[in-house]
């Protein structure tokens, strides 16, 4: 019998409470997420708000919801035009280079692609349409080929983001322009400056200003009226709080039902950002991680907290994500055997009692903690441990068992395997390869970051084989260290030695004798029994 599912609860910025989420439309969604500035690589910033509401894509659906998604790219700004005149390049051609870049990198994040990904180039005649109507209800004024927006006209402007009119400023973005009525008020439309892209309107060739673009395509691609908008923390004001005095004033029905913003990612608890030069950019980190270590670590917080960048989180994320699939990779080999056995079969091997309700449990603790505000801290913790302890335990028992009790375990395994990888599937961390190959992936990302090839370490397990049959065994022992302060840890099963990825071990904290070698034996044996990994 299907379990009923936990109310799905979101916290709204806009009201400062966590709310029963309730769409406008039952069982139909309409999200709107602000995408990038398409003028250079992406940064873990950008990969942090993407993910975090590919993180919610995922679970409506799962919920069942139709979700239609837009995520937009704002492929005209003046910083677009500052890195194409900088780099001698089309404003457009360097634009769309980058948004291409951007899709590459959520490609590889898993980040499932919007409904529509809309380009500010390719709705000018939505813009203008809707700036008319902006000027025609008696909220925007023209001046010597500029458009604004009186934000005198909008009584509750302020209200996202609890800034008072009095104390707001014209923007990061712009400097104070003395024509302006107020000083709050912002750009609808710029009048064309030389060498600038550009497109006629009523008031003279131009381009919009920033937040008029989000406005115009979310009520074309929704309506103006719909259930979620969500984009970064920094985008409250006045991106925000500009689109809502925006959409108001050009269309009656209109407003947004549930206002949600990511935390931001920091660099030594400093947000990461482009223009204080602190950021790693998505391919920096990829290069070295695999992308869904890098996945990993952005869920590890929930979404509305702030998550600090450091390598060790990285690292601890990555060495969880390869014991979850070394432990499923080991299953589906304790399996193998058994496949034929299993395909006479299925329908009629009853699962046993433990595994039933593990798999309850695996369903019942993931739903609920996604659906309290998509709780994803230690969210691969808990019942979904429990799932690894089982098949790592089950595994070793299968040989030893009498036909009738082993296949009812091997049919206990393949569906609590089914239950890990749903939820591996909503989180965005089920690899579309198989366990082998995702398992290879993440060696040769190991091996870039200790700087050595296999080759390399394949001869040191030799010549530590060779130290240990000769009882040289500090040599032995140092030359595991020295793999694992690279991040190499050694394991030796019977008639062999394997590696595997680890946390490297600091020099710092290199055992010197007695019960710290002990110790450091005891961590990276730690780490090879998969037993015990946990999600930050």
């Amino acid at each position: 019998m299907e379990m009923e599912k936990p109310e799905l609860t979101l916290y709204n910025t806009m009201t400062q409470v966590k709310e029963v989420f309730k769409p406008i439309n039952p069982g139909k969604i309409g999200m709107y997420v602000c995408g990038i500035t398409s003028y250079d690589f992406s940064h873990i910033g950008h990969a942090r708000a993407a993910v975090s509401f590919d993180l919610l894509y995922r679970y409506l659906r799962h919920l069942g919801y139709e979700v239609t998604y837009v995520r937009n790219f704002t492929d005209v700004d003046d910083k677009v035009i500052g890195r194409a005149n900088k780099c001698g390049e089309n404003p457009l051609a360097l634009s769309s280079r980058f948004c291409e870049e951007y899709l590459v990198d959520m490609a590889a994040l898993q980040c499932l692609l919007p409904t529509h990904q809309p380009r500010v180039s390719d709705h000018m005649e939505l813009i203008i349409k809707m700036i008319e109507k902006i000027i025609e209800n008696g909220c925007g004024y023209e001046v010597g080929g500029d458009v604004f927006f009186s934000v005198d006209k909008s009584p509750n402007y302020g209200q996202l983001s609890g800034q008072r009119l009095d104390h707001t400023q014209a923007g990061k973005r712009v400097a104070v322009d003395s024509r302006k009525r107020n000083p709050a008020d912002f750009a609808l439309w710029k009048a064309a400056k030389p060498g600038e892209p550009s497109w006629e309107s009523p008031w003279g060739p131009g381009r919009p200003g920033w937040h008029i673009e989000c406005s115009a395509m979310s009520a074309h691609y929704l309506s103006p009226r719909f259930d979620i908008h969500g984009g970064g923390a920094d985008l409250k004001f006045p991106h925000h709080e500009n689109e809502i005095a925006q959409t108001c004033a050009a269309c009656e029905d209109s407003g947004v039902n549930y206002w949600l913003h990511n935390g931001h990612v920091t660099n030594n608890n400093v947000k990461m950002g482009k223009s204080l030069d602190n950021f790693f950019t998505i391919r920096e980190i990829t290069a070295k991680y695999h992308p869904l270590a890098l996945r990993h670590f952005l869920i590890s917080a929930q979404y509305r907290s702030p998550l600090n960048y450091s390598v060790s989180q990285l690292e601890s994320s990555s060495d969880a994500l390869y014991c979850v699939y070394q432990t499923l990779e080991d299953l589906i080999k304790a399996l193998s055997p058994y496949r034929e056995e299993m395909s006479k079969d299925v329908g009629k091997t009853e699962q046993t009692a433990e595994a039933k309700d593990l798999i309850k449990k695996v369903k019942s603790e993931f739903e609920t903690k996604m659906s309290n505000d998509l709780n994803t801290a230690h969210i691969l913790t808990g019942a979904f441990q429990d799932a690894m302890k089982f098949i790592n335990v089950s595994t070793t028992k299968l040989k030893k068992m009498q036909r009738k009790q082993r296949m009812s375990l091997v049919a206990s395994l393949v569906e609590v395997e089914k239950s890990v990888r749903e939820v591996l599937d909503v989180l965005g961390l089920l690899t579309t390869l198989s366990y082998a190959e995702f398992l290879k992936e993440m060696k040769e990302k190991a091996l870039t970051r200790a700087g050595i090839g296999e080759a390399e370490v394949l001869r040191r397990i030799e010549e530590r084989k060779l130290a240990r049959k000769n009882k040289e065994f500090k040599r032995s022992d140092q030359i595991r260290e020295l793999l694992a302060v690279k991040g190499i840890a050694l394991e030796d099963i019977p008639g062999d030695t394997v590696w595997r990825p680890c946390t490297p071990l600091t020099l710092s904290s290199k055992p010197k004798s007695g019960l710290g070698k002990t110790a450091f034996v005891f961590a990276i044996g730690f780490a090879l029994l998969g037993l015990f990994f946990y999600s930050r």
